[in-house]
C-alpha cells in the first residue's frame, strides 16, 4: 500500500510541476512579446520560478523514499 501510495504522491507532484512550467513559460513568452526589451529580465525570473517549481516534485520523490523506509 505504501508503494502505491508513494507512486501517486511523486505522479501528482509531477503533474503540478508540469502545469506550472507551462504557466510560467506561457506567460514569459507573453511578457516578451509584449515588452521585448524585458526579455533579459523575464528570462532570469522565469528559470529561477523554474526552479522553485522543480523543487517540489523532488522534495516529494525524498519524502517518498523515507516513507518507504528505504
Amino acid at each position: 500500500m505504501g508503494l502505491i501510495a508513494s507512486a501517486i504522491a511523486i505522479g501528482l507532484a509531477a503533474l503540478g510541476a508540469g502545469i506550472g512550467n507551462g504557466l510560467i513559460v506561457s506567460k514569459t513568452i507573453e511578457g516578451t512579446a509584449r515588452q521585448p526589451e524585458a526579455r533579459g529580465t523575464l528570462t532570469s525570473m522565469m528559470f529561477v520560478g523554474v526552479a522553485l517549481v522543480e523543487a517540489l516534485p523532488i522534495i516529494a520523490v525524498v519524502i517518498a523514499f523515507m516513507v518507504q523506509g528505504k
